[in-house]
């Protein structure tokens, strides 16, 4: 398979863990396409490999064998600089955990990423309201994370993965640890920068929240088990 201009496409991926004498193997060659504009849920039981396919998705991790090509660029080759470089700008990460800064302010976790690209004062301070306008949390902007409820967390950390209007989002169990009222908003907001032009990938264990995205990969044992595409079932491979 080749890339054929989707954002992200794996081909054979294999991921095997070495612990001492032990060898596991996460993923044994899985091919997956993600086009730009989708929104794709990533569902299947805990051990599955979810968690290890996100991370390759997001340059976090490398696969030992396979090709991963990210809006067309071969990622196992890059030094780490080059790998920081390209997640900052292409990509945006939001986690079950939020992963908020404690002691710093709304406006200052969103901030870090236009940090980290160099990015000018001004530009970041106009960036950043833009950003917390879009979740609504402008008027938060001074606020701490200790002072904000779980749903404002997980906003903070939407609009902190706006900063570099990356092309695609990466979700990791985004509404685990909120209540269904604010995960249901949470989704909406996933719903709107979807309609944006965002690729938008979620894990997450939640039918509800899966069966409103586009795709639905499953995954079990390393190996995507089935595909369901606006309700055509497709075997895995």
């Amino acid at each position: 398979m080749t890339s054929d201009g989707h954002l992200i496409a794996m081909d054979n991926i294999t991921k095997v863990y070495k612990t001492g004498k032990m060898h596991v193997e996460a993923f044994k060659g899985v091919d997956i396409r993600i086009g730009r504009g989708e929104f794709v849920a990533i569902i299947g039981p805990s051990g599955s490999g979810k968690s290890t396919l996100m991370n390759i998705m997001g340059c976090l991790d490398m696969p030992t064998a396979g090709s991963y090509n990210l809006d067309g660029q071969p990622v196992a080759d890059m030094p780490i600089h080059q790998l920081a470089s390209i997640r900052n700008r292409k990509i945006g990460f939001i986690f079950q955990n939020f992963n908020l800064l404690p002691y710093a302010t709304t406006f200052e976790n969103v901030e870090l990423p236009l940090i980290f690209a160099g990015k000018p004062g001004q530009f970041r301070k106009e960036r950043v309201i833009d950003c917390l306008g879009r979740v609504g949390l402008v008027d938060w902007a001074e606020h701490k994370p200790t002072e904000l409820s779980g749903g404002q967390m997980q906003r903070v950390a939407i609009a902190r993965s706006l900063a570099n209007d990356p092309d695609i989002i990466l979700a990791d169990e985004p509404t685990g640890n909120l209540d269904s009222k604010s995960g249901r908003e949470i989704i909406d907001l996933f719903e709107q920068l979807n309609a944006q032009g965002r690729s938008v990938v979620t894990i997450t264990h939640d039918m509800t929240i899966a069966n409103r995205c586009h795709r639905i990969i499953r995954i079990r044992d390393g190996l995507i088990e089935s595909e369901t595409r606006n309700g055509i079932h497709e075997s895995g491979n």
